[in-house]
């Protein structure tokens, strides 16, 4: 009997383009029916290497080459543009981070697809956040949401593991550019970790953010940030990044009434108390006393699938059976998005902003930041680089 297979085509033939051929070619249920970009000899030669249509443009993809469904990994302004224009023709959309630059498009992409569901009740929309499928973070999720932490009251992620060299913004003129990317590590490097973040914790209430544009590199776009974030519930949060720290780290503190989780250099760590700290702190008559608590280390399977592959395959499974749930929902990344760009909202306005913000306001900010900017790249420079090495920081 034959295996049903899906027919795919892919948008964006980069670095994370390259990711994608690898795991299309070891997804037996995919048929790949053409690549796309709009570098010709780069279409044609992928082409040629797959066996199957380069096209030069994505209408062409998506009129000619008979796909079902569109894997979009294109420079992030397109991101909406081409799901858009994939959702009116029916076909499913798999993109790739972030969803959009800026929370306006976002919600346009999320309303062409409610839209067209009412003609296509199937239509399967998902997002690239395959740092969900990770171990670690899998049971970070599964810890946090078990309740064993009560209420929570603080988390803090320092995440400078995220070094990228002047060589590695030269590579690409559109690279850390307003007009070519729309931000910097918010919008490059970290959608992955919001995306997380708001999983795991929620979107904050308040976002109170200092982002430094080109303090290290000599680009337009942000390459260090601190935010502060205020949550509904009383817990606050932390989140502290940037491209300019060798070594960097990544460590994350979790903090509930009832202990702390600690994730760094693949270690979970749960100090979980005896009685909760809330109820301590209110009833103990010492003074200094800190509640008695038990460590121990979370053991951790590994050795299980992750990454792109695995949210590939949910989503074929998806498409193909109508059975089974993405990793992620393209609805959900408008969330990661709305982070982000309240961080920069606050830091440019330098005042704490509200969530929801107006968008509108942020959109026409970016706008002028794109109209304005005096900053030209010099001509691109080839560097060599191993894309695996900026997953999973």
């Amino acid at each position: 009997m034959n295996t049903p297979k899906l027919k795919l085509g892919l948008v964006g033939l980069g670095n994370i383009g390259k990711t994608h051929i690898r795991n299309i070619q070891a997804i037996e249920q995919i048929e790949l029916v053409g690549v796309c970009d709009l570098i010709g000899e780069k279409a044609d030669r992928v082409a040629a290497e797959c066996g199957t249509t380069a096209y030069y443009n994505h209408s062409e993809l998506f009129e000619r080459s008979g796909l079902e469904a569109v894997i979009i990994a294109v420079p992030h302004y397109s991101h909406s543009t081409i799901a858009i224009d994939a959702f009116e023709c029916g076909i499913h959309v798999l993109c790739e981070k972030p969803l959009a630059v800026h929370v306006n498009d976002a919600k346009r992409t999320i309303e062409a697809y409610a839209e067209a569901k009412q003609q296509y009740p199937e239509l399967v929309f998902g997002m690239m956040f395959q740092e969900r499928t990770l171990p670690f973070y899998k049971k970070i999720k599964e810890v946090v949401d078990s309740g064993k932490l009560g209420q929570l009251t603080r988390a803090t992620w320092i995440n400078t593991a995220w070094f990228r060299s002047q060589a590695y913004y030269d590579s690409g003129d559109w690279r850390a550019t307003w007009a070519g990317e729309g931000g910097g590590i918010l919008t490059n490097q970290c959608p992955h970790n919001l995306d997380f973040y708001q999983w795991v914790f929620g979107v904050p209430a308040k976002i109170s953010g200092h982002a430094h544009i080109g303090k290290y590199h000599n680009i337009e776009v942000e390459d260090e940030v601190t935010a502060y974030f205020e949550h509904e519930s009383g817990m606050i949060g932390h989140f502290i990044v940037t491209t300019a720290e060798s070594p960097g780290v990544n460590r994350l503190e979790i903090v509930g009434e009832n202990g702390r989780l600690v994730f760094e250099k693949d270690k979970l760590q749960l100090f979980l108390n005896q009685t909760s700290m809330l109820q301590h702190l209110k009833e103990t008559a010492q003074g200094f006393k800190n509640v008695e608590c038990e460590e121990t280390e979370i053991v951790v399977d590994t050795d299980v699938p992750s990454g792109h592959k695995v949210v590939t395959e949910k989503f074929v499974n998806k498409i193909l059976t109508g059975n089974g749930e993405l990793i992620a929902e393209g609805t959900e990344g408008i969330h990661s998005v709305t982070i982000a760009n309240g961080i920069m909202l606050s830091s440019f306005t330098k005042q704490m902003v509200e969530v929801p913000f107006d968008s509108d306001q942020y959109e026409e900010l970016l706008e002028q930041l794109i109209s304005t900017s005096k900053f030209r790249k010099a001509a691109s420079i080839a560097i060599e680089e191993d894309i695996k090495q900026s997953f999973s920081k």
